[in-house]
């Protein structure tokens, strides 16, 4: 596989099979359409969406990723861990996720209820409406019904007001430790990247101690170029790749046409100095 600055690489993107709304198919031929020379799947905590993206791929012709977006605590907050390179079918990497999805539905339904003390009633229903896996219900999916309902204008308003991290209906998550999510990937045979640092409300004295953990455990790379980053924090976090030695890489975190910052194939590539976390795949 060229590691060509000419090669449009979107590692990072989400279908129904958890918080997007496109299905697996959907998602290659868009990504096939605007460009895309090599593309992953990374729905969050799980695996089942990979086997019809890959055969949309292949059909295509669409170099494709077998990947994963696991939910960690670390130091009380949510971190996103891609898995790129993964065998999907990994009992180890099933195992995990099946115990993060057992979870997410309890959560739910207590967001449901903070909802409604908040005036806001049937959201629990309302969210599922919006679920295409029932067992990937999200923030995501109750933002979606807010917006519909008139609650908030558009997602980021929803999470601002009521289901970021420390608003009142957001109940954190019982996710996997930074350990055992490099452990499944590692298992399935997978790369581990850190997804868009930049979201993540750390100090630099805890950012350095994750990014110390993380290499010391095994972590490949982080995400350089994405949706989620703004254009400063592509130089400050390639910056980070080159003083701790991880690979980059680069991805849209797509999930809708309407709601993305970034459509998939519209990033811009990677610094041409940094190794990408691809460079060995074919």
């Amino acid at each position: 596989m060229s590691t060509s600055p000419s090669l449009n690489v979107d590692l990072h993107c989400h279908s129904t099979v958890s918080d997007g709304v496109l299905a697996p198919r959907e998602l290659a031929a868009r990504a096939h359409a605007n460009g895309v020379g090599l593309w992953a799947l990374t729905d969050h905590d799980e695996v089942s969406g990979l086997a019809p993206a890959a055969q949309a791929a292949h059909d295509l012709g669409l170099p494709f990723v077998p990947g994963i977006e696991i939910s960690v605590t670390w130091a009380q907050q949510t971190v996103h861990v891609v898995g790129l390179g993964i065998d999907a079918a990994n009992p180890v990497l099933k195992a995990g996720v099946a115990d993060i999805q057992a979870g997410r539905v309890g959560r739910a339904r207590e967001m449901a209820d903070r909802l409604q003390g908040l005036g806001i009633a049937d959201s629990y229903a309302g969210a599922l409406r919006f679920v295409g896996n029932p067992n990937l219900i999200s923030r995501t999916h109750f933002a979606r019904f807010l917006v519909e309902q008139g609650h908030s204008k558009n997602m980021q308003a929803v999470f601002d007001k009521y289901l970021g991290d420390g608003k009142p209906a957001c109940v954190p998550g019982s996710w996997a430790t930074l350990a055992q999510a490099l452990g499944w990937i590692s298992a399935a045979g997978g790369r581990a990247i850190i997804a868009h640092p930049g979201r993540y409300h750390y100090t630099p004295v805890q950012f350095g101690a994750l990014f110390d953990e993380f290499k010391d455990m095994g972590g490949a790379g982080i995400e350089v170029v994405t949706g989620s980053h703004s254009v400063d924090q592509y130089r400050q976090y390639a910056d980070v790749a080159r003083q701790y030695g991880f690979m980059a890489s680069c991805g849209s975190d797509f999930h809708s046409p309407s709601e993305s910052n970034k459509d998939l194939g519209s990033l811009p590539p990677l610094p041409a100095d940094l190794k990408p976390v691809w460079h060995d795949w074919v």
